[in-house]
Protein backbone atom coordinates (compact mmCIF):
# COMPACT_ATOMS: atom_id res chain seq x y z
CA UNK A 1 0.00 0.00 0.00
CA UNK A 2 1.13 3.96 -0.59
CA UNK A 3 -0.06 6.65 1.28
CA UNK A 4 -3.06 8.78 -0.37
CA UNK A 5 -1.07 12.13 0.24
CA UNK A 6 2.31 11.32 -1.07
CA UNK A 7 3.74 8.55 -3.25
CA UNK A 8 6.35 6.74 -0.42
CA UNK A 9 5.26 3.37 0.38
CA UNK A 10 3.62 2.39 3.66
CA UNK A 11 6.06 1.39 6.57
CA UNK A 12 4.70 -1.39 8.80
CA UNK A 13 6.79 -1.16 12.00
CA UNK A 14 7.29 -4.77 13.65
CA UNK A 15 8.27 -5.32 17.59
CA UNK A 16 8.68 -8.55 19.04
CA UNK A 17 8.22 -7.75 23.01
CA UNK A 18 8.99 -9.37 26.37
CA UNK A 19 9.82 -7.95 29.43
CA UNK A 20 10.42 -4.73 28.19
CA UNK A 21 8.90 -2.22 30.39
CA UNK A 22 12.05 -0.25 31.35
CA UNK A 23 12.04 0.48 27.26
CA UNK A 24 9.04 0.27 25.61
CA UNK A 25 7.76 3.60 25.83
CA UNK A 26 10.82 4.86 24.62
CA UNK A 27 11.46 2.45 22.00
CA UNK A 28 7.60 3.06 20.43
CA UNK A 29 8.26 7.02 20.86
CA UNK A 30 11.18 7.04 18.77
CA UNK A 31 9.23 5.19 15.74
CA UNK A 32 6.18 7.65 15.79
CA UNK A 33 8.50 10.68 16.24
CA UNK A 34 10.36 9.51 12.71
CA UNK A 35 10.70 11.99 9.96
CA UNK A 36 8.95 9.79 7.40
CA UNK A 37 6.23 11.59 5.34
CA UNK A 38 4.46 7.98 4.19
CA UNK A 39 1.81 6.66 6.39
CA UNK A 40 3.08 4.33 9.78
CA UNK A 41 2.08 1.49 11.98
CA UNK A 42 3.71 -0.24 14.50
CA UNK A 43 2.77 -3.87 15.92
CA UNK A 44 4.06 -5.31 19.07
CA UNK A 45 3.95 -8.70 19.59
CA UNK A 46 3.67 -9.36 23.04
CA UNK A 47 5.26 -12.54 25.07
CA UNK A 48 4.42 -13.75 28.49
CA UNK A 49 6.63 -10.74 30.25
CA UNK A 50 6.76 -11.08 33.93
CA UNK A 51 6.76 -7.12 34.69
CA UNK A 52 4.44 -4.18 33.45
CA UNK A 53 4.96 -4.05 29.71
CA UNK A 54 1.29 -5.42 28.53
CA UNK A 55 0.06 -2.39 30.81
CA UNK A 56 2.82 -0.11 29.00
CA UNK A 57 1.59 -1.48 25.59
CA UNK A 58 -1.81 -0.57 26.31
CA UNK A 59 -1.41 3.01 27.14
CA UNK A 60 0.19 3.24 24.22
CA UNK A 61 -2.16 1.97 21.84
CA UNK A 62 -4.68 4.09 23.49
CA UNK A 63 -2.47 7.18 23.02
CA UNK A 64 -1.67 6.54 19.64
CA UNK A 65 -3.84 4.80 17.11
CA UNK A 66 -1.07 3.65 15.26
CA UNK A 67 0.45 1.32 17.71
CA UNK A 68 -1.53 -2.45 17.91
CA UNK A 69 -0.74 -5.09 19.91
CA UNK A 70 -0.87 -8.82 18.73
CA UNK A 71 -0.36 -11.89 21.02
CA UNK A 72 3.06 -14.04 20.70
CA UNK A 73 1.67 -16.60 23.25
CA UNK A 74 5.21 -18.83 23.29
CA UNK A 75 7.52 -15.58 23.58
CA UNK A 76 9.94 -16.17 21.19
CA UNK A 77 11.27 -14.08 18.69
CA UNK A 78 10.85 -15.84 15.24
CA UNK A 79 7.15 -16.43 16.13
CA UNK A 80 6.27 -12.76 17.49
CA UNK A 81 7.83 -11.62 14.39
CA UNK A 82 5.64 -13.41 12.01
CA UNK A 83 2.28 -12.88 14.02
CA UNK A 84 3.44 -9.29 13.91
CA UNK A 85 4.26 -8.87 10.12
CA UNK A 86 0.65 -11.42 9.34
CA UNK A 87 -0.94 -8.55 11.34
CA UNK A 88 0.32 -5.22 8.86
CA UNK A 89 -0.11 -4.46 5.90
CA UNK A 90 2.65 -1.96 4.95
CA UNK A 91 4.31 -2.43 1.63
CA UNK A 92 7.79 -2.07 3.71
CA UNK A 93 8.15 -3.92 6.60
CA UNK A 94 10.85 -2.63 9.21
CA UNK A 95 12.08 -4.63 12.33
CA UNK A 96 13.05 -2.85 15.25
CA UNK A 97 13.75 -4.30 18.91
CA UNK A 98 12.68 -3.05 21.95
CA UNK A 99 15.58 -2.12 23.02
CA UNK A 100 17.55 -0.68 20.34
CA UNK A 101 17.46 3.50 19.64
CA UNK A 102 16.89 4.21 16.25
CA UNK A 103 17.69 8.15 14.89
CA UNK A 104 14.87 9.82 13.68
CA UNK A 105 15.83 9.88 10.08
CA UNK A 106 16.36 6.53 10.08
CA UNK A 107 13.04 4.55 8.27
CA UNK A 108 12.71 7.99 5.51
CA UNK A 109 16.70 6.62 4.97
CA UNK A 110 15.86 3.32 4.93
CA UNK A 111 13.18 4.11 2.27
CA UNK A 112 15.21 5.79 0.06
CA UNK A 113 17.81 3.14 -0.25
CA UNK A 114 15.76 0.41 -0.79
CA UNK A 115 14.35 2.47 -3.82
CA UNK A 116 17.75 3.53 -4.33
CA UNK A 117 18.96 0.27 -4.56
CA UNK A 118 16.89 -1.77 -5.85
CA UNK A 119 17.62 -4.50 -2.42
CA UNK A 120 15.07 -6.40 -0.97
CA UNK A 121 16.46 -5.90 2.23
CA UNK A 122 18.27 -2.80 4.02
CA UNK A 123 20.20 -2.50 7.04
CA UNK A 124 22.81 -0.38 9.04
CA UNK A 125 25.66 -0.17 11.48
CA UNK A 126 24.84 -2.15 15.36
CA UNK A 127 26.07 1.12 17.84
CA UNK A 128 27.12 -0.96 20.23
CA UNK A 129 27.72 1.93 23.16
CA UNK A 130 28.27 0.87 27.03
CA UNK A 131 27.65 2.98 29.67
CA UNK A 132 29.03 0.80 32.86
CA UNK A 133 32.78 -0.24 31.89
CA UNK A 134 31.83 -3.55 31.50
CA UNK A 135 29.31 -2.42 28.94
CA UNK A 136 32.18 -0.16 27.42
CA UNK A 137 34.28 -2.92 27.54
CA UNK A 138 32.04 -5.14 25.49
CA UNK A 139 30.50 -2.19 22.92
CA UNK A 140 34.61 -1.95 22.28
CA UNK A 141 34.92 -5.60 21.27
CA UNK A 142 31.60 -5.53 19.44
CA UNK A 143 33.29 -2.98 17.17
CA UNK A 144 36.50 -4.99 16.43
CA UNK A 145 37.22 -8.06 13.85
CA UNK A 146 39.22 -8.76 16.86
CA UNK A 147 36.06 -9.70 18.68
CA UNK A 148 32.74 -10.33 16.20
CA UNK A 149 34.71 -10.75 12.91
CA UNK A 150 34.44 -8.72 9.98
CA UNK A 151 30.96 -8.17 9.38
CA UNK A 152 29.59 -4.82 8.31
CA UNK A 153 26.70 -4.26 10.50
CA UNK A 154 29.22 -4.39 13.20
CA UNK A 155 32.29 -2.52 12.38
CA UNK A 156 30.97 -0.75 9.76
CA UNK A 157 32.42 0.04 6.07
CA UNK A 158 31.41 0.70 2.50
CA UNK A 159 27.58 0.21 1.32
CA UNK A 160 27.16 -2.44 0.26
CA UNK A 161 25.03 -6.35 -0.74
CA UNK A 162 25.88 -8.83 1.98
CA UNK A 163 25.05 -12.02 3.85
CA UNK A 164 22.92 -10.58 6.56
CA UNK A 165 22.38 -6.98 8.41
CA UNK A 166 21.10 -6.13 11.94
CA UNK A 167 17.03 -6.16 12.09
CA UNK A 168 16.35 -4.62 8.69
CA UNK A 169 13.95 -2.82 6.67
CA UNK A 170 12.33 -5.29 3.82
CA UNK A 171 10.04 -4.80 1.26
CA UNK A 172 7.09 -7.12 2.16
CA UNK A 173 7.01 -9.27 -1.17
CA UNK A 174 10.51 -10.30 -0.63
CA UNK A 175 9.56 -10.90 3.39
CA UNK A 176 6.50 -13.14 2.05
CA UNK A 177 8.04 -14.32 -0.78
CA UNK A 178 10.65 -16.71 1.41
CA UNK A 179 7.86 -17.46 4.09
CA UNK A 180 9.07 -14.28 6.79
CA UNK A 181 10.51 -15.88 9.27
CA UNK A 182 11.78 -19.75 10.32
CA UNK A 183 10.03 -20.07 13.55
CA UNK A 184 12.34 -22.55 14.49
CA UNK A 185 15.10 -20.97 14.96
CA UNK A 186 15.21 -18.98 18.50
CA UNK A 187 18.40 -17.46 17.74
CA UNK A 188 20.32 -16.34 14.42
CA UNK A 189 16.66 -16.16 12.34
CA UNK A 190 17.98 -12.87 10.75
CA UNK A 191 21.00 -14.82 9.59
CA UNK A 192 18.69 -17.89 8.46
CA UNK A 193 16.23 -15.75 7.33
CA UNK A 194 18.69 -13.40 4.60
CA UNK A 195 20.40 -16.23 3.68
CA UNK A 196 17.12 -18.17 2.10
CA UNK A 197 16.48 -14.49 0.59
CA UNK A 198 19.42 -14.25 -1.17
CA UNK A 199 19.01 -18.27 -2.09
CA UNK A 200 15.62 -16.73 -3.95
CA UNK A 201 17.88 -14.06 -5.60
CA UNK A 202 17.08 -11.40 -3.19
CA UNK A 203 19.42 -8.85 -1.96
CA UNK A 204 20.59 -7.67 1.16
CA UNK A 205 22.19 -4.21 1.67
CA UNK A 206 24.40 -2.43 4.23
CA UNK A 207 24.37 1.44 4.31
CA UNK A 208 26.34 3.05 6.72
CA UNK A 209 23.81 5.45 6.52
CA UNK A 210 21.51 3.67 9.37
CA UNK A 211 22.82 3.79 12.69
CA UNK A 212 21.20 1.87 15.88
CA UNK A 213 22.08 2.27 19.00
CA UNK A 214 22.49 -1.36 20.77
CA UNK A 215 23.06 -1.50 24.68
CA UNK A 216 25.73 -4.21 25.25
CA UNK A 217 25.35 -7.38 27.76
CA UNK A 218 25.64 -5.64 31.63
CA UNK A 219 27.87 -8.80 33.01
CA UNK A 220 30.20 -11.27 31.82
CA UNK A 221 27.83 -14.10 32.75
CA UNK A 222 24.97 -12.44 30.59
CA UNK A 223 27.84 -11.60 28.02
CA UNK A 224 28.69 -15.85 28.45
CA UNK A 225 25.15 -16.93 27.75
CA UNK A 226 24.52 -14.60 24.89
CA UNK A 227 27.45 -15.65 22.99
CA UNK A 228 27.09 -19.11 23.98
CA UNK A 229 23.91 -19.41 22.38
CA UNK A 230 25.38 -17.68 19.12
CA UNK A 231 27.56 -20.27 18.81
CA UNK A 232 24.80 -22.75 19.49
CA UNK A 233 22.40 -21.31 16.95
CA UNK A 234 25.22 -20.99 14.24
CA UNK A 235 25.89 -24.53 14.64
CA UNK A 236 22.24 -25.19 13.71
CA UNK A 237 22.50 -23.12 10.43
CA UNK A 238 25.71 -24.56 9.40
CA UNK A 239 23.46 -28.21 9.81
CA UNK A 240 20.25 -26.91 8.23
CA UNK A 241 22.37 -25.29 5.41
CA UNK A 242 25.51 -27.63 4.68
CA UNK A 243 28.30 -25.00 3.45
CA UNK A 244 27.61 -21.64 4.79
CA UNK A 245 29.90 -22.01 7.74
CA UNK A 246 32.75 -19.99 6.84
CA UNK A 247 36.28 -19.56 8.74
CA UNK A 248 35.19 -16.84 10.86
CA UNK A 249 32.38 -18.49 12.56
CA UNK A 250 34.69 -21.79 13.04
CA UNK A 251 37.73 -20.03 14.40
CA UNK A 252 36.57 -19.61 18.08
CA UNK A 253 35.53 -23.33 18.14
CA UNK A 254 38.98 -24.02 16.74
CA UNK A 255 40.24 -22.33 19.57
CA UNK A 256 38.80 -23.86 22.09
CA UNK A 257 39.42 -27.03 20.32
CA UNK A 258 43.02 -26.37 20.27
CA UNK A 259 43.54 -24.80 23.35
CA UNK A 260 41.60 -27.17 25.54
CA UNK A 261 43.61 -30.35 23.62
CA UNK A 262 46.78 -28.45 24.00
CA UNK A 263 46.18 -27.89 27.80
CA UNK A 264 45.69 -31.31 28.43
CA UNK A 265 48.90 -32.66 27.13
CA UNK A 266 50.48 -30.12 28.52
CA UNK A 267 50.01 -31.37 31.66
CA UNK A 268 52.99 -34.32 30.79
CA UNK A 269 54.60 -32.49 27.90
CA UNK A 270 55.25 -29.01 29.00
CA UNK A 271 56.09 -27.25 25.48
CA UNK A 272 51.97 -27.68 24.17
CA UNK A 273 51.21 -25.14 26.84
CA UNK A 274 52.65 -22.31 24.04
CA UNK A 275 48.90 -22.53 22.40
CA UNK A 276 46.52 -21.80 25.12
CA UNK A 277 49.39 -19.31 26.67
CA UNK A 278 49.91 -18.57 23.24
CA UNK A 279 46.14 -17.43 22.96
CA UNK A 280 46.15 -15.66 26.54
CA UNK A 281 49.19 -12.93 25.70
CA UNK A 282 46.73 -12.79 22.03
CA UNK A 283 44.01 -11.83 23.92
CA UNK A 284 46.09 -9.27 26.30
CA UNK A 285 47.78 -7.47 23.90
CA UNK A 286 44.35 -7.48 21.13
CA UNK A 287 42.18 -6.16 23.86
CA UNK A 288 45.20 -3.32 25.08
CA UNK A 289 45.25 -2.52 20.96
CA UNK A 290 42.11 -2.14 20.23
CA UNK A 291 40.51 -0.57 23.30
CA UNK A 292 42.94 2.58 22.45
CA UNK A 293 41.73 5.89 24.05
CA UNK A 294 39.84 4.32 26.22
CA UNK A 295 40.06 4.90 30.33
CA UNK A 296 42.10 2.02 32.16
CA UNK A 297 39.13 0.40 33.84
CA UNK A 298 37.40 0.20 30.41
CA UNK A 299 40.83 -1.34 29.03
CA UNK A 300 41.70 -3.60 31.76
CA UNK A 301 38.23 -5.76 31.13
CA UNK A 302 38.60 -6.10 27.38
CA UNK A 303 40.65 -8.79 27.73
CA UNK A 304 38.16 -10.59 29.72
CA UNK A 305 35.14 -9.57 27.38
CA UNK A 306 37.29 -11.04 24.17
CA UNK A 307 38.28 -14.37 26.31
CA UNK A 308 34.38 -14.73 27.19
CA UNK A 309 33.18 -13.95 24.02
CA UNK A 310 35.77 -16.11 22.08
CA UNK A 311 35.14 -19.22 24.50
CA UNK A 312 31.70 -18.90 24.68
CA UNK A 313 30.65 -18.99 21.58
CA UNK A 314 33.26 -21.58 20.66
CA UNK A 315 31.68 -24.09 23.19
CA UNK A 316 28.34 -23.03 22.13
CA UNK A 317 29.19 -23.73 18.72
CA UNK A 318 30.98 -26.86 19.75
CA UNK A 319 28.28 -28.98 22.14
CA UNK A 320 25.35 -27.38 19.89
CA UNK A 321 22.60 -30.66 19.80
CA UNK A 322 22.42 -32.22 16.65
CA UNK A 323 18.41 -32.27 17.55
CA UNK A 324 18.38 -28.75 17.53
CA UNK A 325 18.65 -28.44 14.00
CA UNK A 326 15.55 -30.78 13.23
CA UNK A 327 12.70 -29.41 11.49
CA UNK A 328 9.62 -28.13 13.83
CA UNK A 329 11.57 -28.89 17.15
CA UNK A 330 11.57 -26.24 19.74
CA UNK A 331 14.11 -25.27 22.17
Amino acid sequence: MRSATTDLPDVSVVMPVLDEEAHLRDSVRQVLDQDYDGALEVVLALGPSADRTHEVAAELTRSDPRVRTVDNPSGRTPDGLNAAIAATRGEVVARVDAHAEIPRDYLSTAVRVLQETGADNVGGVMDAQGRTPFERAVAVAMKSPLGVGGSRFHVGGAAGEVDTVYLGVFRRAALESVGGYDPHFARAQDWEMNHRLRGAGGRVWFTPELVVTYRPRSSAARLFDQYLNYGRWRRVVARRHPGTANARYLAAPAMVAASTAAAVIGVRWRPALVVPLGYLGAVVAGGWYISAGEPARVRARVPVVLATMHWSWGIGFLTSPASLARAGERP
